[in-house]
């Protein structure tokens, strides 16, 4: 396992970054660098399940281990799913099941300095190396307009 790290500053309020993080709308938008038309199902509250769903049914689902409203989300995955549905965790899933994702926004003057960490498998690096920058460059524009 590698933890990943990417920060960007972002000129708005953490509020503003925050809900583009996690609305809908804009969580759709700013989440297709990693997968067009992907999406997320969850009630967004600490401890609930969520799911990481592209619109072929496959993804991940996770719990949100913390939430701290426009500071911190974080993300345990567990498994996978398939045809919409949640897989029994395998050989292959429990290499990297109790993976963590995590959002931390810090305020700095008229900016916000967003961080995210995540841990990945070996056979994914290069691929968060390249489509998490793009996703975040993409908050950023859609949190400065």
């Amino acid at each position: 396992m590698e933890r990943l790290e990417f920060t960007i500053r972002i000129k708005a309020t953490a509020e503003k970054v925050w809900s583009v993080l996690w609305n809908d709308e804009t969580y759709r938008k700013w989440t297709s660098a990693f997968c067009e038309g992907s999406y997320a199902v969850s009630d967004w509250n600490e401890g609930d399940k969520i799911h990481f769903m592209s619109p072929n049914g496959e993804g991940m689902n996770s719990i949100i281990e913390t939430k701290i409203p426009n500071e911190y989300m974080a993300f345990k995955h567990i498994g996978e799913i398939k045809d919409f549905k949640e897989l029994p965790i395998d050989e292959e899933t429990k290499k990297w099941s109790g993976y963590m994702e995590t959002y931390k926004l810090n305020p700095d003057g008229e900016f916000v300095i967003l961080t995210s960490m995540v841990d990945v498998i070996e056979k994914h690096i290069d691929y968060f190396k390249e489509a998490f920058p793009k996703g975040l460059e993409k908050v950023k524009e859609l949190a400065e307009n």
